[in-house]
């Protein structure tokens, strides 16, 4: 079922079926050009350009690695993911180039997926790249969500928040994978191509929070603070007159795939709920409200059920162990699902099949796994918590879930599966 959910959002297809717009908009204009950049990027160049009557005069993609078979044109950039490198800011530079290249009548299309934002980058004046990385490294451990992480970095870089389109004199047409929860345009990819609500004032709040301001790199601190005091340039807000001619469409985002899970729970048979509420937080105490969940929705249904749910966690790190927030997320189920009289099991993975600084997409646990770590004298599940460890306690059990990368991202999916026969 996991699997159907990421099948549905292929990144080629999502693109293949949301071509129109482009063609009619590059039919009109002189000369064309292509920014790709996430994970999802090389597929969706690829669908692109076979979907379009003429290739770009000039176009760039941008991802974690470089294509598998080399996309004829096309100037490819291997980025860093989660905290930008030097291929980053290479690729963030010649995206700026290409869109400032653009004449009033050409048109710029903006390919951009989950990933973008470390992906490519240009600092802020003043800003180094070392600065950028010890900022959302800390950011990224202290447990701030995505929307506190893009409003610090939207406010270091000259490419972020609506700065790349603000480059180009034509037309920006922008199609995105979202990997957000609300699928909101600003977020995605740090928002590039659209006007940026938040300010210099919301990035000061998110280092208070977030370990205190003295935590940060000086220049990072000195750079924000500047902006509070209307020493720098905000980025385009709505109505800004240098994103009139810039539109944006989502192709893809996590109700798609829901619903390609959905599509296939059906198939074999199961009574599917959708928990409507976002899987967002702290994933351990996202986990628990599932069991709630599993209880309480399931309750009217009859026979085998499969509950949906999706969204994007966070954790806070404390210990020196592996995981990602999908690991977590399953191992912070181990102990509340060995308590529940029902044959009960639960993956929660990845849709980029990335889970965290690791090769799995997420986990799978279900109501044997405790006494299962038991007979195999692993320590109790709460201690490899403890030490955000989740990736070896379910190495050991032979219960990661390993994808590869699945080059689509919309965000984190889990599938739990019961026979409601059982419950009591």
């Amino acid at each position: 079922m996991a699997r159907a959910g990421i099948a549905s959002v292929d990144a080629g297809v999502c693109v293949a079926r949301a071509a129109e717009p482009v063609r009619e908009a590059i039919a009109r204009a002189p000369a064309w050009r292509l920014i790709a950049a996430g994970k999802a990027a090389v597929p969706m160049v690829r669908a692109c350009l076979a979907s379009l009557p003429r290739p770009p005069v000039r176009a760039m993609v941008v991802g974690p690695s470089l294509p598998e078979n080399p996309l004829p044109g096309v100037e490819a950039f291997v980025g860093g993911h989660p905290a930008p490198v030097e291929g980053s800011i290479a690729a963030g530079r010649r995206a700026l180039e290409i869109a400032n290249e653009g004449g009033e009548s050409d048109v710029l299309v903006v390919l951009l997926s989950g990933g973008a934002s470390a992906l490519v980058e240009v600092p802020a004046d003043g800003v180094t790249l070392d600065d950028l990385r010890r900022t959302t490294a800390l950011l990224l451990r202290s447990g701030a969500d995505i929307f506190a992480l893009n409003a610090v970095r939207k406010h270091l870089s000259s490419v972020k928040g609506g700065r790349l389109a603000a480059a180009n004199r034509g037309t920006t047409v922008t199609l995105a994978l979202s990997d957000v929860v609300g699928d909101d345009l600003s977020v995605i990819g740090s928002g590039p191509t659209v006007p940026d609500p938040s300010t210099y004032g919301d990035a000061l709040d998110v280092l208070t929070r977030y370990g205190g301001v003295g935590a940060y790199p000086p220049a990072v601190a000195a750079a924000i603070e500047a902006g509070t005091r209307g020493e720098r340039p905000e980025t385009p807000k709505p109505g800004s007159p240098e994103l009139l001619r810039a539109s944006t469409t989502i192709v893809g985002a996590l109700a798609d795939a829901l619903e390609g899970a959905q599509r296939e729970a059906r198939a074999r048979g199961y009574h599917v709920l959708l928990r409507e509420e976002p899987v967002i937080g702290e994933a351990r105490l996202a986990a628990a409200s599932l069991v709630g969940a599993i209880r309480d929705r399931a309750a009217a249904a009859s026979g085998r059920t499969c509950l949906l749910s999706g969204g994007e966690t966070t954790v806070t790190v404390t210990g020196s162990g592996r995981g990602g927030r999908n690991q977590e997320f399953a191992l912070a189920l181990a102990r509340p699902l060995s308590t529940l009289p029902a044959a009960v099991a639960v993956a929660s993975v990845g849709t980029d099949g990335i889970d965290g600084p690791t090769d799995a997409a997420g986990a799978v646990v279900d109501v044997t796994t405790g006494a299962r770590a038991a007979e195999a004298g692993l320590k109790p599940p709460e201690d490899y918590l403890c030490d955000n460890d989740a990736y070896s306690f379910f190495r050991a059990l032979g219960d990661l879930i390993v994808t590869g990368p699945t080059h689509t991202n919309v965000g984190d999916l889990q599938v739990a599966m019961l026979d409601r026969g059982d419950l009591t």
